[in-house]
């Protein structure tokens, strides 16, 4: 059973890009500048989360996370992309592009 805060997040409207990492792991360290430039490009149209799978065991078990960074895309709760690895900012952007009306 996943848990209620998680559930709101990536229940609404707009698409959610969450990024399942961990401190130690050092490709993930790559990610927070695409993430905060993702932002800045869609500002209120997209949701951009970090989750650690240290803190977060049940989150990233639900979702069988087993690699990081994992970089995962809600739509009103239901996951609609999901890859494993460093991804730039223009490859999220056109994924994300997808998902705006």
């Amino acid at each position: 059973m996943l848990n209620n805060a998680f559930t709101k997040l990536i229940n609404t409207d707009k698409p959610v890009l969450v990024d399942f990492y961990a401190e130690w792991c050092g490709p993930c360290r790559a990610m927070p500048p695409v993430l905060k430039e993702i932002k800045n490009r869609f500002g209120d149209q997209v949701q951009v989360f970090k989750i650690n799978v240290d803190e977060h065991t049940d989150v990233a078990a639900h979702f069988q996370v087993n690699s990081i960074p994992t970089l995962m895309i809600f739509k009103k709760g239901q996951l609609l992309w999901r890859e494993a690895g460093v991804k730039n900012t223009s490859q999220l952007q056109q994924l994300l592009q997808q998902y705006i009306p």
